[in-house]
């Protein structure tokens, strides 16, 4: 074998096989030092204690991070899809709940016109439900869903919750319209049922926003009349059926010529909340000549 000769000008090459075997040496080499000897043991757990140990924390911390967002996510879809599933059955709950409200409080509108309709009991009724009415607060002027079909005819009465609430005005195929006695044209000859004496009960939208409509001309020569007393249709009412309850006295006092009497008067209905209605299918009866 040739010795290694360099050159004038030539750059230094180590053949690849002579560095093979020079790397083989000093890998054994190391190997042997790792093996028989600490020489790296103590620099490299020093570089490990400050620089590996703390960068494989920083790895584990990350890792239980990552982990414990991958959980908290689960949940989150969790409880998200738990919460959408709780809100559609609170408001299938609220549905029913309003359904049931709602059919109480029809249940208890037919219990007052059944109990209406057994203390009148002489006058043969049909049931009605209001569709419609006039603009305002209350149920001065309202459409129901019966009309001549149901033998409706204008005149007849009307009751509700625990009396009077009007007269037919008019008439059609499957509906009717009623004035109610709280409006401002209508007037109803009434007496005291406890002592018969006769008044004219007058309807008051304005007043009514009190919860009261006036009368007057009460004749009560005997001072028997007193507040709290029922007022009824009378027997010489052109419009109305005799002994219908239309309220009760609120107050009472003597009008300026000290003959008659006038006060207010607070309705037996509450013309607020009114849905259902009975007609009385008779007329009263007219004079003739």
């Amino acid at each position: 074998m040739s010795p290694i000769i360099k050159r004038k000008g030539e750059k230094f090459t180590l053949p690849g096989k002579y560095l093979l075997f020079i790397l083989t040496i000093l890998c054994m080499g190391s190997i042997v030092l790792t093996f028989k000897t600490n020489i790296f043991s103590g620099p490299f757990n020093t570089v490990a204690g400050y620089v590996i140990v703390p960068f494989e924390r920083g790895i584990s911390a990350v890792g239980r991070w990552l982990s414990n967002r991958s959980e908290e996510l689960v949940q989150i879809r969790d409880l998200l899809k738990e919460n959408a599933a709780l809100r559609a059955q609170v408001d299938e709950l609220t549905i029913e709940n309003n359904v049931l409200q709602q059919d109480r409080y029809e249940l208890n509108n037919l219990r007052q016109l059944y109990k209406l309709d057994s203390q009148y009991a002489g006058y043969e009724k049909v049931g009605a439900r209001i569709i419609a009415r006039d603009a305002g607060n209350w149920f001065h002027s309202f459409v129901i869903d019966k009309g001549s079909e149901d033998g409706i005819a204008v005149d007849m009465n009307v009751i509700a919750g625990s009396g009077l609430v009007g007269r037919i005005v008019d008439v059609g195929r499957n509906w009717s319209k009623v004035t109610s006695v709280i409006a401002d044209n209508s007037n109803v000859s009434g007496k005291v049922l406890a002592t018969s004496d006769h008044l004219i009960v007058l309807g008051d939208l304005e007043l009514y926003g009190q919860g009261v409509i006036r009368f007057e001309q009460l004749v009560d020569s005997a001072d028997r009349v007193v507040e709290g007393d029922k007022i009824v249709t009378s027997n010489i009412s052109n419009k109305y059926l005799p002994n219908i309850l239309i309220g009760y006295i609120n107050t009472l006092e003597k009008d300026a010529n000290n003959i008659t009497k006038s006060g207010l008067l607070t309705p037996a209905v509450d013309f607020e909340h009114l849905e259902e209605v009975l007609v009385i299918l008779e007329l009263k009866q007219a004079l003739t000549e």
